[in-house]
């Protein structure tokens, strides 16, 4: 009997610590890199709890039970359609690209804003090859309007538009190696001005990177609810289920593709041949006065990342 007893506990142990740091948002070290694959965690929680009724452990079994409602619950709901602002302005359709130091394929971006009318484009590891390729395959003509940084390597950031661009500029992150991100201002027609930024946080890659992870995310612009629309839309090499990420969101942003239910949907992982689970860590954050028709995740060839597209609708007037 004790030994049962041992086994429905040492099943129920990893679930309930993961629990704690996800709840407590105390995510350390490696647990910045672990704390992503939460919704695979979270799916194989009731794992414990069926065997503790198998084996008739009762207090293992209501520990592995609250084990699993709070991983569930903190995880289901991003596959679950939310309630949206009434908003009555224009539509406006983002795209947002992690490049891969150029490597993705510029005709897949090009035919991708072709095909959906994209407004806004916004792209990262953003190179001058790659800003050379896209405008020869007809984006020059698509988003006329950009505010862009391309640099050889990961570092640079694009913002384009369809419509003109005002107050731009580019933002330098501090932390990782430094990665930049392009902003301005765009104005879709019978809409007010909505300010979009090319986010890319540092990656904690290293023990050593999540001090500038959590640095780069803690300085990102907040949204001003009192005050003018805001969209953050890139690489955010975080997910829903890090606390810095849940802070950001918390001054006024809603998650796109937790909106309408999309929120699981994996954007990096092994779509370069790494055999790594898929993980949502590309982000469309809207000002919550946006409201969200729809988002799809794309294929990118050549790049480690999946493209997101978000179809949003803004107040209207302004």
């Amino acid at each position: 009997m004790r030994t049962r007893a041992w086994l429905c506990w040492l099943a129920v142990a990893p679930g309930l610590a993961w629990a704690a740091v996800r709840l407590t948002g105390l995510e350390r070290g490696p647990l910045v890199q672990a704390v992503a694959f939460t919704p695979y965690v979270a799916a194989w929680s009731p794992v414990p709890l069926l065997l503790a009724l198998a084996l008739r452990r009762r207090w293992p079994a209501a520990v592995a039970a609250l084990v699993a409602v709070t991983l569930i619950g903190t995880v289901a709901p991003r596959a679950l359609p939310g309630g949206q602002p009434a908003a009555q302005g224009p539509e406006l359709r983002l795209l947002t690209a992690n490049l891969l130091a150029g490597a993705a394929d510029a005709r897949t971006v090009v035919d991708l804003v072709r095909a959906h009318r994209v407004d806004v484009l916004t792209v990262q590891e953003f190179t001058p090859d790659a800003a050379t390729e896209l405008d020869r395959l007809g984006l020059a003509d698509l988003l006329p309007h950009r505010q862009l940084n391309p640099q050889v390597g990961t570092t640079g950031s694009g913002l384009y538009a369809r419509f003109p661009i005002t107050g731009g500029g580019i933002r330098q992150n501090r932390g990782g190696w430094g990665f930049s991100q392009a902003y301005g201002t765009v104005r879709p027609p019978g809409g007010p001005p909505v300010r979009i930024e090319s986010a890319h946080p540092a990656a904690p890659y290293a023990i050593d990177q999540v001090g500038p992870w959590r640095a780069d995310l803690e300085t990102q612009p907040a949204a001003t609810p009192a005050a003018g629309l805001s969209i953050l839309a890139g690489d955010f090499n975080a997910t829903l289920d890090h606390a810095p990420l849940r802070a950001l969101l918390a001054t006024g942003y809603a998650d796109a593709a937790d909106a309408p239910g999309a929120g699981l949907t994996g954007t990096w992982g092994p779509y370069d041949g790494d055999l790594i689970p898929p993980v949502t860590i590309d982000h469309v954050l809207v000002d919550r006065r946006i409201a969200v028709r729809s988002v799809a995740v794309h294929p990118v060839p050549g790049s480690d990342h999946r493209a997101v597209l978000a179809g949003l609708r803004v107040p209207a007037g302004g």
